[in-house]
């Protein structure tokens, strides 16, 4: 990244304001998206495992389980699940749900 400094020069990621300023959310469930956006970076979707996930937020592999689903019930994510031993596939909803959909 040119003319990056040390806040940058490993890049950054840019959260949807629905998802920061969301009610219907945890401060962890948005962490979790805002972390689940940075490695999925310029698609929709991502890969990473629970561990890896938890790791990276400094936080349980319960929490994180229960951050996902709380996004997936907002319908910011999807969860594609691909059988044991294979991590899930997180497809990031970038458009604001509409209303009567989820928990409103």
């Amino acid at each position: 990244m040119r003319g990056a400094d040390f806040l940058t020069q490993n890049g950054f990621t840019q959260v949807p304001n629905v998802v920061l300023k969301s009610k219907k959310i945890s401060p962890g469930a948005k962490l979790a998206y805002t972390m689940l956006l940075s490695y999925a970076w310029q698609n929709d979707f991502c890969f990473p495992g629970q561990q890896t996930l938890a790791k990276d937020m400094g936080s349980g592999l319960r929490s994180v389980v229960r951050y996902v689903k709380e996004l997936e019930q907002e319908q910011f994510l999807k969860i594609k699940k691909r059988g044991q031993g294979r991590v899930n596939v997180y497809e990031l909803n970038l458009v604001v749900p509409k209303v009567g959909r989820g928990k409103s």
